[in-house]
């Protein structure tokens, strides 16, 4: 994969902040001045993609300001990151890994948390019907973030959403985890499900914009099982059950996941 010297040569007549590339991201040196910038990035992605469909392009993420980038090593800096595992996606299942990540021995009290679950990882939720234009969907929430928050640009080189992660070597949840292949396999798996794009990445933490988020409880709940594999440590700050989290998950265009 080669990554172009600046994001002016690749991504010609288009303003940016100022910015340097910390390996294989493009980060800008202060907070993104113009939260629409966010959505003209993703346009420019989606126009360089159908160019040159066989070669990555630069995917816009948020960053959000974060102290611990400051002290020690981070994913921003060579020192803080895995080695880059994008070849490795394909070898995973999304369904072995999540059962894998199925602990039913975090809840306080027995497997309450779980109910209706149990022990078992009950499997993938079936696709949504998708309605809206993931990449609008993924454009609008973005900037409506970056204009509530504050954040720094990121540019990644690659050929989904989803590959970010495992580009970077992205380490923020090595508290659970050090197989990044896997994280972008269930963002690959969510992108083609549910529309789900990935608009956030922070020191331990990513969000997701959702243009085809689960319209009933009934098919929430699955999700909702999903979602507590891949980030315990998510789950375990909502009060309740997984009926109770999924509830929440219903026409949410929104997912937030830590490792904190």
């Amino acid at each position: 994969m080669t990554i172009a010297a600046s994001p002016q040569q690749a991504l010609p007549g288009l303003d940016l902040p100022a910015g340097r590339w910390h390996g294989p991201i493009w980060v800008s040196d202060g907070p993104l001045p113009e939260p629409a910038w966010f959505r003209d990035r993703i346009a420019e992605f989606d126009r360089a993609r159908r160019a040159e469909p066989a070669e990555p392009a630069l995917w816009p993420v948020l960053i959000p300001q974060d102290p611990r980038f400051l002290h020690g090593a981070s994913w921003l800096d060579d020192g803080g990151r895995l080695a880059p595992a994008v070849h490795k996606i394909d070898e995973v299942d999304v369904g072995e890994t999540l059962a894998s990540w199925w602990d039913p021995f975090c809840c306080t009290a027995g497997v309450g948390c779980l109910r209706p679950y149990g022990a078992n990882f009950p499997g993938l939720a079936r696709k949504s019907s998708l309605r809206v234009d993931p990449r609008a969907e993924a454009g609008n929430t973005g900037s409506i973030l970056a204009r509530r928050g504050t954040y720094r640009l990121g540019l990644v080189p690659a050929q989904r959403p989803a590959d970010v992660p495992a580009v970077l070597g992205w380490a923020g949840m090595l508290k659970s985890t050090d197989r990044v292949e896997a994280i972008s396999a269930v963002l690959r798996s969510w992108e083609d499900r549910f529309g789900a794009t990935l608009i956030v990445l922070g020191f331990d933490e990513l969000e997701l914009s959702v243009a085809a988020p689960p319209r009933s409880q009934g098919r929430a709940l699955v999700l909702a099982a999903e979602h507590r594999a891949f980030s315990v440590r998510s789950f375990s700050g909502q009060p309740g059950n997984l009926r109770e989290y999924a509830g929440g998950l219903v026409h949410r265009r929104h997912w937030r996941f830590s490792w904190d």
